[in-house]
């Protein structure tokens, strides 16, 4: 009776071992990683406490007054940057010969709107939208100033990393269709 037991114990065990080790690889192939990803529905309201933000550095107390578009905005931007940034690392390890990779003038703009004005202006923002407690006119005339020139610095952003991407898309393709005539014309 003991020997039974034992059998279905080990037995369990192993099932339960070999079906976890199985689920693990069945999603390895297909690329994700369990209990790592979770869904979140695109269209659902935006929570400061849930956004997590993968490149872009900013305080969270900054974007408390900032309207659910705008964050959006800000998400994207950072989806954005993320892109750019996985580029520029793939193109440092190909150049990484001796060369000092090149910067190009927008590079080093982007750049710095990304890790310095941006978070000034979030933050110039928030003591604004935060100084004025009263209701009167020219307050919120301020507010609405505000308002609108943080949403043209955040268009402004994502202008630029639109071009940049679109300029890196367009060298890469151009690179294809070199290489192409090349083969084309060794075809012989």
């Amino acid at each position: 009776m003991s020997i039974l037991i034992g059998t279905g114990i080990v037995v369990t065990v192993a099932t339960f071992y070999l079906g976890k080790k199985g689920w693990h690889a069945l999603h390895k192939a297909v690329g994700i990683t369990p209990g790592v990803l979770t869904y979140q529905e695109s269209n659902a309201a935006l929570s400061l406490a849930t956004i997590s933000w993968q490149q872009l550095k900013l305080n969270k107390k900054h974007l408390q007054d900032l309207p659910e578009q705008q964050l959006r905005q800000l998400r994207n931007i950072d989806n954005k940057v993320t892109h750019y940034q996985r580029y520029q690392k793939s193109q440092s390890v190909q150049t990484a010969q001796n060369k000092v990779p090149e910067v190009t003038e927008q590079q080093f703009v982007l750049n710095k709107l990304l890790q310095t004005r941006l978070p000034e202006m979030l933050a110039s923002h928030h003591h604004l939208m935060n100084t004025y407690a009263s209701t009167d006119h020219a307050s919120d005339e301020k507010k609405i100033e505000a308002n609108r020139l943080l949403q043209k610095m955040l268009d402004n952003i994502e202008q630029r990393l639109d071009i940049l991407m679109a300029q890196i898309e367009a060298q890469h393709l151009q690179d294809l269709k070199a290489m192409n005539s090349y083969m084309d014309s060794h075809d012989d």
